[in-house]
């Protein structure tokens, strides 16, 4: 059996998955026209979004291991 992952670097991942996918569905939103202006602050509220999930889900896998 392998060694689980250091928790930060498995939190890292989910935060770059997670903001990775939110950009990618707000980038197309913005090409089919749906998101025409989208304010700095919504930007932001996903990026924090996306850090909490991650942080979240990092924390919830690490603790179903153990």
């Amino acid at each position: 059996m392998g060694r689980s992952p250091n928790l930060a670097i498995l939190i890292f991942l989910y935060v770059a998955g997670i903001l990775l996918v939110m950009m990618a569905i707000v980038l197309l939103l913005q090409a089919f026209g749906v998101l025409t202006n989208l304010p700095r602050q919504a930007i932001w509220a996903l990026v924090l979004l996306a850090i909490g999930s991650g942080i979240l889900a990092g924390v919830r896998s690490r603790r179903g291991s153990w």
